[in-house]
């Protein structure tokens, strides 16, 4: 019966009936009471067990993390600043390790040693200049800065330069020749000296036939005995530059200031530990005016030469004679002080004044 009492038509109410057992499209379903109790004791209940190979990942709780990742960050950053070797070191880099990007070249004398966080690390065949400053430095010629050519004294811009190629070309055949290391007579250097300076001349002569500390060749040449040592590889590495300013009479004065690394081994076959001969040398040479000078095309005065060798044999005369362990076990330290044959922030005036006739000094590292 309607609100106003009239009654539902028998096809209206068959209608409502069906429709209220199917439900209606489209409606929002309530759940059942079964579906409820389902629902909340899911809800309540934990999750399901965890593997034991399984990992559930945290929930990311973003102002702690982001305040935990700046901790680390700054932890870092201290570290990177209190000990930069020894971190770079971690990450196969390092003075030894090889892979660090070389020095760019040295225009001017540095202020301070090289770090010293790598030295402990020995070097190999494979890595000769493992734990060595050396392993930064540029291989042969490359390692000696050239400075801009000028004109000066007697020669023009053009002059200077050349001047200044052939007194490089002068250190590595004296010093880099791979020859010259092994003993052989320095034909090519010795042609770029003045043939009319008759002092040096004496001085090669007696050299290489009787070498005494007087006449030593190894104040301008680099040999090694091939019968007893021999070098790791091809590879010799420097530091150092060549400068220039106008000298007596006009002449063009050439002044080189170089360090040489020489990683060898023992002659014997099989042989595997591997020293280093570093020789810090300094040589001044005079490009004389001919006008002034007696003096052959092409060729320079010697006015000085200076030589620091480390772990090239206490009063040794015509070869380095490089220690390995077992013999630096048994001869002990040298008598005089200790030096750090890597560092170049001395000249080597200061080196040699301090050096003085003390004796054979101790090496600090090779």
């Amino acid at each position: 019966m309607g609100k106003d009492g009239a009654s539902i038509p028998d096809e209206e109410w068959e209608r409502f009936l069906r429709e209220a057992e199917a439900g209606t499209e489209g409606a929002p379903e309530e759940p059942s009471a079964r579906a409820r109790m389902v629902a909340r004791r899911l809800r309540e209940e934990p999750g399901p067990p965890e593997g034991w190979r399984t990992h559930q990942p945290p929930r990311r709780r973003r102002s702690k993390g982001w305040y935990a990742v700046g901790l680390l960050v700054a932890a870092g950053l201290l570290l990177v600043a209190l000990a930069p070797g020894r971190v770079v070191g971690w990450f196969g880099g390092g003075d030894g390790g090889g892979d660090r990007a070389p020095l760019a070249a040295e225009s001017e004398r540095p202020d301070k040693p090289p770090a010293t966080e790598a030295a402990s690390q020995l070097p190999t065949l494979e890595q000769p200049f493992k734990g060595s400053p050396a392993a930064r430095w540029a291989d042969g010629t490359a390692g000696i800065s050239l400075p801009a050519a000028r004109a000066t004294g007697w020669m023009n811009k053009e002059q200077v330069e050349q001047a200044l190629d052939r007194s490089r070309d002068f250190l590595a055949e004296s010093s880099l020749d791979p020859g010259v290391l092994g003993g052989e007579r320095p034909r090519q250097a010795i042609e770029l000296i003045n043939p009319h300076q008759q002092d040096v001349q004496d001085y090669l002569a007696t050299a290489f036939r009787a070498p005494s500390r007087e006449d030593d060749p190894l104040s301008l040449f680099s040999r090694f005995e091939e019968s007893k040592v021999r070098l790791v590889g091809d590879v010799v590495k420097t530091r150092g530059r060549i400068t220039f300013r106008e000298g007596e009479r006009g002449a063009v004065e050439v002044t080189s200031d170089v360090t040489y690394v020489y990683p060898v081994v023992r002659a014997a076959k099989g042989s595997d530990e591997v020293a280093r001969t570093i020789v810090r040398r300094e040589v001044v040479m005079s490009w004389d005016d001919p006008a002034k000078v007696v003096v052959e095309p092409g060729t320079f005065s010697l006015v000085s030469y200076k030589t620091d060798t480390a772990n090239g044999g206490c009063d040794a005369f015509g070869y380095f004679t490089p220690e390995f362990s077992a013999e630096r076990g048994t001869s002990g330290q040298g008598d005089g002080r200790e030096v750090d044959p890597y560092d170049r922030s001395d000249s080597m005036d200061a080196r040699m004044r301090d050096a003085g006739d003390a004796g054979c000094g101790t090496a600090t590292r090779s």
